[in-house]
């Protein structure tokens, strides 16, 4: 099943060096995902002066446990810059 995550970073005065500190490993874990046919895709959200407060990703996975732990093993998760997830199921049309 496809899901739409929303990832939410923290929102205090050190969430976007933490994103910086560990963009390139997550970025690498998000290349295996894709070459996987698991991340279908997934970008950056910006603020509007283009600062990233977040992710977004359309990713499959059996069911919505297999995904939570997915998204928990990113480093992302790990390190703190992911704070929130908003999870909907996804159908997609074209």
């Amino acid at each position: 099943m496809l899901y739409l995550v929303i990832a939410k970073d923290g929102r205090d005065e050190g969430a976007p060096a933490r994103r910086q500190a560990v963009r390139e490993r997550h970025l690498e874990g998000a290349r295996t995902l894709a070459e996987a046919d698991v991340l279908h895709v997934g970008g950056a959200i910006l603020d509007d002066a283009g600062t990233m407060i977040g992710s977004a990703m359309v990713i499959e996975a059996a069911d919505e446990a297999a995904l939570r732990a997915l998204l928990e093993a990113d480093v992302y998760a790990r390190e703190g810059v992911w704070q929130k997830y908003e999870v909907y199921p996804f159908r997609r049309a074209i």
